[in-house]
């Protein structure tokens, strides 16, 4: 079992003491979850029967959440496939902490806090999830799926360089479909040139909340 994470907690806000970064932001985690995964990566216009997220750091779990919340609010009935890497996973009673601070999410909240405390992976409704514990860097190579988009989220470049190394982001672009997308509420120069050098097409957007930019690359 990978070592789990201190935490601190600022205003219902988990941080790491590892990484010294919160959760998710302040100015509201589920709407940044949606503007940057949901509407960055275009994939709510994309559902099909069997399609794939590819998440990099399941943190909370938060960004399942708002995805489960959306496909259910479009009617879709799945099977997606949602497959997270997590190197660090949170103890139990630490997410569901942090997950109280959205209690327009409570239902899907209290499936996956249920879900979670049996092997995976867990059907909740339409969605199919799938958390693999370990490093990234190790996990995604041996990884065989193709996603149809993909979640950056893990802690800042700056604080958790090895999430965003070239070679890791070189193999998330590998295992993307034609015309996946990748999002990730970064816009740092070094992330941006990585995953150009994967070969993927980068765009910068708008960002959520005081954020002036993120990135969206896609898979020709």
């Amino acid at each position: 079992m990978p070592d789990g994470l201190d935490l601190d907690w600022q205003g219902g806000v988990p941080v790491s003491r590892r990484f010294g970064d919160p959760f998710f932001s302040r100015e509201g985690g589920a709407a940044e979850a949606a503007h940057v995964f949901l509407e960055g990566t275009g994939m709510m216009g994309r559902l099909r029967p069997g399609v794939t997220v590819l998440e990099l750091g399941f943190g909370t779990g938060l960004n399942a959440l708002v995805t489960l919340r959306a496909l259910r609010e479009a009617a879709f009935r799945g099977p997606l496939r949602f497959v997270s890497l997590e190197r660090f996973p949170l103890a139990p009673a630490d997410r569901a902490r942090a997950l109280a601070a959205f209690p327009d999410l409570a239902p899907e909240a209290a499936e996956l806090l249920a879900a979670l405390r049996a092997p995976g992976p867990w059907r909740l409704g339409p969605l199919v999830l799938e958390v693999l514990e370990g490093d990234a860097r190790d996990l995604l190579p041996r990884w065989e799926g193709e996603a149809d988009a993909a979640f950056l989220d893990g802690f800042a470049p700056a604080r958790n360089p090895e999430m965003w190394e070239p070679p890791l982001l070189a193999a998330l672009a590998a295992r993307l479909r034609p015309g996946a997308v990748a999002a990730t509420y970064s816009a740092a120069g070094q992330v941006r040139r990585a995953l150009a050098a994967a070969g993927l097409l980068v765009e910068r957007r708008p960002g959520f909340g005081h954020k002036r930019h993120m990135t969206v690359a896609t898979r020709p």
